[in-house]
């Protein structure tokens, strides 16, 4: 039996996201990063802290340089669904690129073919009808602060409606 892969590989929604606001030490080797929903990877990258780009990508929305963050603040507040994973190229995951970062990058953008990823993906998947394109006005909050506020709020209420059915309340 093979020991544990000892980096970890981590999948969470935006609105999870977008509570942690400095990048766990655990994940500072993450070097990888997908964003995508249920159906289909929006985008793929790299980064020596795929965290912080993932962040860089939000920031950078707000003044028109990142496609793929301008992409989540149009489709505010369905991209809170939105899933992050980041992930090592020193897992095993990766052992038949030989571990290597681009190499890694290039296999999941063949694998997954993401909507965003021009370079290397000679067939994107199609921005499925129900999201918005990334150049139709903005939706979201005016600022990350706001992001950060909105999605707190929602999963509070979320903890707060879970708790309710729970303990009965919720048709009270």
């Amino acid at each position: 039996m093979l020991p544990p892969d000892p980096h970890p590989h981590v999948i969470l929604l935006l609105k999870e996201f977008l509570l942690i606001e400095t990048c766990p030490r655990e994940w500072k080797d993450l070097d990888l990063y997908l964003i995508r929903d249920d159906q289909v990877v929006f985008s793929v990258g790299q980064s020596y802290t795929a965290f912080d780009r993932v962040w860089q990508h939000i920031f950078d929305a707000f003044k028109g340089r990142s496609v793929v963050g301008r992409f989540i603040l149009c489709n505010w507040p369905a991209c809170l669904n939105f899933t992050i994973e980041l992930m090592s190229t020193q897992s095993k995951t990766f052992n038949a690129q030989d571990n290597q970062l681009d190499a890694a990058e290039r296999a999941l953008i063949e694998l997954h073919t993401p909507c965003f990823n021009r370079a290397l993906n000679s067939q994107p998947a199609p921005l499925p009808s129900c999201y918005n394109p990334p150049n139709v006005p903005i939706k979201s909050p005016p600022t990350p602060k706001g992001l950060v506020r909105q999605a707190r709020y929602l999963l509070k209420a979320k903890k707060r409606k879970a708790w309710m059915a729970e303990e009965g309340l919720d048709n009270k």
